[in-house]
């Protein structure tokens, strides 16, 4: 299935939750926040939002500095 990632398309397994894609991309377990097609999903709910065909994900990482 094809999502785009911070308009990036990317290849996922089908049925993956954000949670699944999160692991498999590695992010940091803090400092991180994920919006499906312009809303916010809160991280409690990443275990069972679904993504499907051609979502649009922005994934947003915490910096430190300025």
């Amino acid at each position: 299935m094809k999502v785009q990632v911070n308009n990036k398309e990317t290849e996922l397994q089908s049925q993956s939750s954000i949670k699944q894609m999160a692991l498999s991309m590695n992010l940091p377990s803090a400092g991180v926040a994920i919006a499906v097609n312009n809303k916010m999903v809160p991280r409690t709910e990443w275990d069972q939002f679904i993504l499907n065909e051609n979502d649009q994900i922005v994934i947003i990482k915490a910096a430190c500095g300025g």
